[in-house]
């Protein structure tokens, strides 16, 4: 019996694999976001300080993402997946092992953030390239939306889970349950049979392949508006590890437990939105569908600042969870539909850079007008530019388009 459009990805073996294996390790991912954020403040007390701990986290990706790209084309996406991925596990297992003794400081926590970025930076252009090579490209829309579904399951339940293990048991076991959960990813890439041959490059550098990327990047009117889209979102709306974990504790005066809580109902909107996704997509969205998305997320994160209830928050979160999946995944989507394929690793790799290379300033920015005043303000100054850039953009694309 065929496959409903959403799941036929899953009819690929090897894609079953990783998939399964992630979604695994995504769940303790999220548990460690949920601890570190706690431990941070617990050893600092200083929002500036946490924001800075994400900074460090992404910075690498600026200048890794657009390389990674460009390497995802160079060799076998397989093994280069399978080397960051256990990278990954030993930066996990080092913190819990600090963690566990009682010798953590705040430096330990940024040097092993700075590791997780560089990981990071070579991951995730590679594995958004394989996906093509372990489910083809009829199946591509598919994968991505089965993706998300993954990755926002995680988000629903890492959080809660983590936030109960701090409350309970202090963020070590939270450290070490997520290093333990690499062992399903790992074990499914070593099973794994499609390898992501390396496209075959002749005659060009890296350095030529960059310039070719980026020039076909600003060239192509559809694909720069959705690549300008991603970075103003990405930049000043969708900071919620920093934001939540202010609001919890210093706006709402929660507990660990209320704070993953809180996490949890933000990813169960994203789950939402990416169960949306899966039984209505099948074709590139229209871009109004893109637009859309970014201001409602941008609205919804401006509204966290009239300080409501938790109920109020949590809804709120619940919105801004649903459209950021949406908005993060029909930009995902287009690209991949868009670009063409001797181009796509690094066009993915420009998507890196957008998404989550813009993540250190935008950590940054949130850190340092909380720090000042107030997590709050914070929301209303994020989302409120954010709206502010989104609108402007839809604009300009509408004039442009008319005849």
């Amino acid at each position: 019996m065929p496959l409903p459009f959403g799941l036929r990805a899953l009819a690929h073996r090897d894609y079953r694999l990783v998939w399964c294996g992630l979604g695994v390790s995504l769940v303790g991912t999220w548990m460690q976001s949920v601890a570190q954020a706690w431990l941070v403040l617990d050893l600092t007390g200083s929002p500036l300080r946490l924001g800075l701990i994400n900074t460090l986290q992404f910075a690498p990706l600026l200048v890794l993402s657009l390389l990674g790209g460009a390497l995802s084309d160079r060799v076998r996406k397989r093994r280069l997946v399978l080397a960051t991925q256990s990278a990954l596990m030993l930066q996990a297992a080092a913190l819990a092992a600090l963690a566990w003794t009682g010798r953590v400081e705040y430096w330990h926590v940024a040097a092993l953030a700075l590791v997780y970025g560089v990981a990071v930076g070579l991951d995730m252009p590679a594995r958004q390239a394989f996906v093509v090579d372990l489910v083809g490209r009829a199946d591509v829309l598919s994968a991505i939306a089965l993706n998300s579904m993954a990755f926002n399951t995680a988000r629903v339940v890492g959080p809660a889970l983590g936030g109960a293990l701090v409350a309970r048991f202090g963020p070590p076991v939270a450290f070490s349950l997520n290093a333990a959960s690499f062992v399903a990813v790992i074990a499914a890439l070593s099973a794994v049979r499609t390898e992501g041959a390396p496209r075959r490059v002749g005659g060009t550098t890296v350095r030529q392949e960059l310039v070719e990327a980026i020039r076909y990047a600003t060239g192509t009117p559809h694909v720069a508006l959705v690549l300008g889209l991603l970075l103003s979102v990405c930049v000043f709306v969708v900071n919620y590890t920093v934001l939540v974990p202010l609001i919890a504790r210093q706006a709402l005066g929660l507990d660990a437990t209320g704070f993953g809580l809180l996490m949890a109902c933000h990813g169960s909107g994203a789950l939402v939105g990416a169960l949306a996704l899966a039984l209505f997509g099948g074709t590139r969205p229209p871009i109004r569908v893109v637009i859309g998305a970014g201001l409602v997320v941008s609205g919804a994160t401006a509204a966290l600042a009239l300080a409501g209830p938790v109920w109020w928050t949590a809804g709120l979160l619940l919105v801004a969870g649903s459209a950021q999946i949406v908005f993060i995944a029909s930009c995902n989507t287009t690209l991949q539909v868009t670009a063409p394929e001797e181009l796509r690793g690094r066009v993915m790799g420009l998507y890196v850079l957008m998404v989550a290379g813009s993540a250190p300033f935008g950590a940054l920015f949130v850190g340092t007008v909380a720090e000042r005043w107030g997590p709050l303000a914070a929301c209303a100054a994020g989302g409120g530019l954010g709206l502010l850039l989104v609108a402007g953009q839809a604009l300009r694309w509408a004039r442009r388009s008319r005849p």
